[in-house]
């Protein structure tokens, strides 16, 4: 989760990079397990522009409309993280500041449509492929997202059979001593 019990002393001797944002009021699943409705992240290697850009870049690589800036704030921490290495924080930064000088000064100020333009543009090079790699396991691997998505998670583990997924009914059923024990049995 996002830790959002940032102290005033705290805020103030940080990197002074902090990216805030609401929960949507869509957001229902969402603030069901977010700890409150106002996040708050603070970075420590990125800038605040970089770190506002980056979650808008993630945004276009995994679009989901209805998903709340909160999750994609998750990969943004991620990316801070990885950019306690000097290689990664230089690629990530450079990076930033490619789409700034491509777009002709400010990425952000583009239309969406016009941002797409740009990340297409970029497909498969280091820093998309950095932010892909980190952003396709931040984004979907958290509570939020499980939450948004309905996806129960490892709750129980029950497994698929007690979940109702247990129609497969197009093959013939396995020979007992071909199958494993059945969870719940």
């Amino acid at each position: 989760m996002i830790d959002v019990n940032i102290s005033r002393r705290g805020f103030l001797k940080g990197s002074g990079a902090v990216l805030v944002g609401t929960l949507a009021a869509t957001s229902g699943a969402i603030a069901a397990v977010a700890p409150s409705q106002n996040w708050a992240l603070e970075l420590q290697q990125l800038d605040a522009h970089e770190g506002k850009t980056l979650l808008r870049f993630t945004r276009h690589l995994y679009p989901h409309d209805t998903l709340d800036d909160a999750v994609y704030a998750l990969v943004v921490k991620d990316l801070d993280t990885a950019a306690a290495a000097a290689d990664v924080h230089e690629l990530l930064s450079g990076g930033v500041a490619g789409l700034d000088e491509a777009a002709g000064g400010d990425w952000l100020a583009l239309s969406e449509a016009k941002q797409f333009e740009y990340v297409k543009a970029i497909e498969g090079t280091p820093f998309f492929e950095k932010v892909r790699s980190i952003a396709v396991v931040s984004l979907y691997n958290n509570d939020m997202a499980f939450a948004h998505f309905g996806y129960p998670g490892s709750a129980g583990n029950a497994g698929y059979l007690r979940r109702g997924f247990n129609d497969l009914s197009w093959l013939p059923d396995p020979p007992a001593a071909a199958s494993g024990p059945v969870p719940g049995a």
